[in-house]
């Protein structure tokens, strides 16, 4: 099922025949290029089969367990795993080559830092960047974890840091960031219910001001001019939304 030393990117899908193209053919590069997609209803799959993606079609469950199927799927035990509306730049492809080469010895995974568009340029402060993330890693001693709603990856043993950038073009719209907040939050307070967390009226009323400040003030968003005010903004929205939701479940009323 493995090969030895080669490398694996995997990709989950649902309707992104816009934005698949671009990242089938930023991990071209690795050995195998595996596309989970969940039934989309356009073109997805075969635009990702003609560039010479495998691809496997399979019922949604959740991010997470979406993403820990492509990489229990892949043929190698190193697996890159990015998402359709991410791409890998040249840069982070010739570091990632380079390791390969070497057998990526050393280490258990590697970080990558995530810069994300928005409104046609990217941001470089505030919270949104850099977002680390490990996306490059051996399964054999890690995976993805957590909630199937931000969901993030876990490995055993050492984390090396790349610099190269993943590039990450996901909001098409301001009423497009701010319908997929307002549906994450909701799925993040109910999964915090059901793991047994409650909140009163202070996390609802203080945790969406100090994200604000976090981000725009004390980690420099305001340089990203209007894109990091408005950023920080529906980010500090999702936050009130989230602990609110929390708030009303944990009185047994419905969200």
């Amino acid at each position: 099922m493995s090969g030895g030393g080669g490398l694996s990117a995997c990709i989950i899908t649902f309707n992104e025949a816009q934005r698949i193209e671009a990242c089938v053919r930023s991990v071209s590069f690795c050995d195998e290029v595996l596309v989970v997609d969940s039934h989309s209803t356009d073109d997805t799959r075969e635009l990702a089969a003609a560039l010479g993606a495998r691809v496997v079609e399979r019922d949604w469950p959740g991010y997470r367990s979406q993403k820990q199927f492509a990489v229990d799927a892949a043929r190698n035990d190193w697996v890159l795993c990015v998402d359709a509306d991410e791409r890998v730049t040249p840069e982070l492809q010739a570091q990632i080559t380079a390791l390969k080469a070497r057998g990526f010895a050393g280490f258990s995974g590697w970080s990558v830092p995530r810069i994300t568009d928005y409104f046609g340029r990217f941001l470089r402060h505030g919270n949104a960047y850099p977002d680390r993330l490990v996306r490059l890693f051996d399964r054999r001693r890690g995976g993805w974890s957590g909630e199937e709603i931000h969901e993030n990856t876990r490995v055993q043993g050492r984390v090396g840091a790349l610099r190269g950038h993943l590039e990450h073009f996901s909001y098409r719209s301001l009423s497009d960031h701010q319908n997929r907040m307002a549906r994450y939050a909701d799925l993040m307070a109910q999964a915090l219910y059901a793991r047994g967390k409650r909140c009163g009226l202070t996390r609802v009323l203080m945790n969406p001001l100090w994200r604000f400040v976090r981000g725009y003030l004390l980690r420099l968003g305001f340089l990203d001019g209007w894109r990091g005010l408005v950023f920080a903004l529906i980010e500090s929205n999702y936050v009130r939304r989230k602990y609110l939701a929390l708030y009303l479940l944990s009185r047994g009323l419905p969200v």
